[in-house]
């Protein structure tokens, strides 16, 4: 046998073995590949189909002269096979004509769906279990340590530019190859990756954050920048594809989503499901500018646009009910918006949005909804903080009442939404609301009671009506002085966790406004 090759020259392709989980392309490429001369070396689902579409094919167990065994577990497991697929031309020329090893120029392999089976709530264990590939991840190791001899394809997506290469210039240059290979690692890390998260889960059940943490994602998208123009940026997902979060969202219109547009998306999207009643929240730097619920969406969106139409500009608009015809006119209408995310886009709204065809415009699905079990992320000092995402809203039922008012079923109703809505607000936050509509928010700002005193500002400027409403704060007022900004802005009840050592000092001044006063008893800072 003669197996002179230079490294530095294009790999010729005399014989390819194909074995593919997701067989979309394969029968192209195939017969492509055959009517280039390539001998087809193929197993199981995959040879019966290229079989079937008329592709010449040798069994793996033709050519190593070994049967499958165990229903299929052992086929590709053999010394004929990795020896052609690692074997150096340069070195081991002697030793294959020996061993009768011949070699094997391209492996093409996509591993069984193992990510997607293991997400599926519907599938036993065996079953998922069954579905970690063994032969996969070995051929295309093997084939990427060796990819100064051997091609390997992982993705489909790779087939046309391996065909122009074999079709225009007779070989798969280096450069292509090493790619194929840095791709090929990446696909068995990820694999693995996503096993063991599986194991550990099941190793560690009913513990929450395990050991040792491993984050199977894969890059969805590059980002134009990051926060700011002189910084990169990428958007990971899930690499099982999991469903209902922002990252599966549908953008139907708009220029690609940035940095920060996803934040605040996602900022928008958080708050405005806390809701069941039509909900419009308007989004600014990743804290609500305006939050209202009426009857339909477009009421919804002019409340909210109300509390603060000057942050409002600029900003990103959530619904939790289908975009309408008239609410799409309002908005355009009315402000300049980054990007739109809803349930669903009513096809007339469509028509409406594509005379701006700069704003992102983006579908979530009737079904949409966050993840309960998800987990939020952050980095700190080369390391990663990781905490449950925050999805209560209360300790208790009901809260406490701990003044000697009680609030009235009007006050109730919009102490629920104030306390909702500052839940998706930078701490300090305080909200001011009536109605069903906030009417002022304070948001970030290093004293709870200068929170208080920008919630009051806002309200003023817009000329919203703070008498009889009620105020929410996301953490305890560790004085009163909180307390007494807001009766002095006409409150006339409080939502707030309470736990404060001044608690007392703090019913006590709300008694003293004839303010009635709720304890929830969980805190929801938002840094």
């Amino acid at each position: 046998m003669n197996f002179s090759r230079s490294r530095d020259h294009r790999l010729a392709v005399r014989r390819a073995l194909i074995s593919v989980s997701d067989k979309q392309g394969v029968v192209e490429f195939a017969t492509a590949l055959a009517t280039l001369g390539v001998e087809i070396l193929s197993t199981g689902g995959t040879a019966k189909l290229l079989k079937e579409n008329g592709v010449e094919v040798t069994p793996v167990s033709n050519f190593t002269g070994q049967a499958e065994m165990m229903e299929g577990r052992v086929k590709t497991l053999h010394p004929k096979i990795h020896g052609g697929i690692l074997a150096r031309y340069d070195s081991d020329e002697a030793e294959m004509a020996t061993h009768n090893i011949e070699p094997i120029d391209l492996v093409v392999v996509s591993l069984y769906p193992f990510e997607s089976v293991s997400a599926d709530a519907s599938k036993s264990r065996s079953e998922i279990i069954e579905n970690i590939d063994i032969g996969g991840p070995t051929m295309i190791r093997a084939a990427a340590k060796n990819y100064a001899w051997t091609g390997v394809i992982v993705d489909q997506a790779d087939y046309r530019s391996v065909l122009d290469e074999l079709q225009v210039h007779g070989g798969i240059s280096e450069e292509n190859r090493f790619e194929l290979a840095a791709k090929a690692f990446r696909r068995t890390f990820q694999y693995e990756s996503s096993i063991n998260a599986y194991f550990s889960g099941l190793a560690n059940e009913g513990e929450r954050f395990p050991q040792h943490l491993n984050l199977p994602l894969v890059k969805h998208e590059d980002m134009r920048y990051g926060e700011n123009p002189h910084q990169q940026a990428a958007f990971y997902i899930p690499a099982t594809g999991t469903t209902g979060l922002l990252a599966n969202a549908n953008q139907l219109q708009g220029k690609p989503l940035s940095f920060n547009n996803l934040v605040d998306v996602e900022a928008g999207l958080n708050c405005v499901l806390e809701f069941d009643a039509p909900t419009c929240v308007i989004i600014k730097h990743a804290t609500p500018c305006g939050v209202a619920q009426s009857d339909n969406v477009l009421n919804a969106y002019d409340l909210a646009y109300q509390t603060d139409p000057v942050s409002a500009f600029g900003g990103v608009i959530a619904l939790n009910q289908s975009l309408d015809k008239s609410t799409a006119q309002g908005i355009l209408e009315r402000q300049f918006v980054e990007a739109i995310i809803a349930p669903s886009i009513a096809p007339e709204s469509e028509e409406i949005l594509q005379t701006k065809k700069n704003i992102r415009v983006l579908q979530l699905g009737e079904s949409g909804s966050e993840s309960t079990s998800q987990m939020v992320l952050k980095s700190v000092g080369g390391g990663l903080l990781v905490q449950d995402a925050d999805e209560l809203l209360m300790n208790n039922e009901t809260p406490e009442v701990v003044t000697k008012r009680s609030p009235d079923d009007y006050e109730r109703k919009d102490l629920m939404f104030a306390w909702r809505v500052a839940k998706h607000v930078k701490s300090n936050a305080i909200v001011y609301a009536k109605n069903g509509q906030t009417v002022g928010i304070g948001a970030g700002q290093m004293s709870r009671v200068d929170s208080a005193s920008i919630a009051a500002m806002k309200a003023k400027s817009v000329g919203m009506e703070v008498s009889g409403a009620v105020m929410a704060s996301d953490a305890f007022f560790p004085f009163r002085d909180g307390i007494d900004k807001a009766a002095e802005a006409g409150v006339r009840a409080v939502i707030q966790p309470g736990g404060s050592v001044r608690d007392s000092e703090v019913v006590e001044a709300a008694n003293e406004h004839g303010m009635a006063m709720l304890f929830t008893g969980m805190r929801h800072f938002r840094h």
